[in-house]
């Protein structure tokens, strides 16, 4: 019978992070988890004690590579930096961090580095930047470590920050707020179910002998819609489920940020070919996550 291999997981105490931990561990995987002694572990429940965790904040990286053979890292945390947060937290956050595991996948040969990107452009802010930045330096190591680079779209579903757009919105409406103050909504995304994301990782972890030493994916549904759309879908569904919306919503009290991104190129064509689909809808995902909340 073969051996699973052992994964090494960065960000397991976020939304994407908790998810993929858990589909990982009922997959039989061995994980090791890098965290703070101060993170939040809410999401993992009864998690923890089917992993193993170190806190880089007060251990050395290296012992996890030390402690245990290290075949694959997936690398899931980030700093979005979005309260002003100084440059250098962020640079520290999404690239020396991410360099520091890097290097000691070298050090320890480790197989393969599956990194977490983002389909916005590197100069739209300094997190989008900083994360470019990373990858150019995972390119360099390409001839030494397998590679994958995974550039995700918009994900949502139950669970996730309150700051973010779904839950934020949600919560607007539950508490049947007079206004919503938006953009007019015109900017194309392409939402996507957190599950789908996680069978991304999934599927090419177990296919990831067949990739070359570097290979890149955009991970979305291929379907656009427009900010507004989507708000107004959000609305019809949560009266149908739960209860009318007094609420207002206001297109256009908010003028668009400084180089807005008003559409997104996702092309899941090489996702496709190596037998991945999007299996949650629009309204399904919306469902359940209006369900949850």
């Amino acid at each position: 019978m073969k051996k699973l291999q052992t994964i090494l997981l960065t960000g397991a105490t976020g939304f994407l992070g908790s998810y993929l931990l858990k589909d990982l561990l009922l997959k039989g995987y061995k994980v090791v988890i890098l965290k703070r002694s101060t993170s939040n572990t809410d999401r993992l429940e009864s998690l923890l004690d089917q992993c193993v965790s170190y806190d880089v904040d007060i251990q050395p990286l290296e012992l996890a590579f030390e402690k245990q053979r290290i075949d694959v890292v997936i690398h899931l945390a980030c700093h979005y930096g979005r309260n002003d947060d100084p440059i250098h937290e962020v640079i520290e956050s999404n690239l020396i961090f991410g360099l520091r595991i890097l290097d000691a996948c070298l050090k320890f040969n480790t197989d393969t580095f599956f990194n977490t990107d983002t389909l916005l452009q590197k100069h739209l802010n300094i997190y989008t930047l900083s994360k470019k930045q990373f990858v150019e330096w995972l390119k360099q190591a390409s001839d030494k470590i397998q590679v994958v680079n995974l550039k995700l779209e918009h994900i949502y579903g139950p669970k996730d920050d309150t700051t973010k757009f779904v839950p934020w919105l949600l919560s607007k409406l539950k508490a049947n707020v007079p206004e919503v103050r938006l953009t007019l909504g015109e900017q194309e995304r392409d939402f996507i179910y957190i599950d789908d994301v996680v069978s991304v990782y999934l599927i090419l972890l177990g296919k990831k002998n067949s990739l070359p030493g570097f290979s890149e994916f955009d991970v979305g549904t291929g379907q656009l819609i427009t900010v507004r759309e989507f708000v107004e879908r959000v609305v019809f569904l949560y009266q149908q489920s739960i209860a009318q919306v007094q609420t207002k919503l206001l297109f256009g009290a908010i003028p668009y940020r400084k180089d807005e991104m008003m559409s997104i190129n996702v092309d899941t064509e090489d996702l496709k070919k190596i037998g991945w689909q999007s299996k949650i809808s629009l309204d399904e995902g919306l469902n359940k996550i209006i369900k949850e909340e």
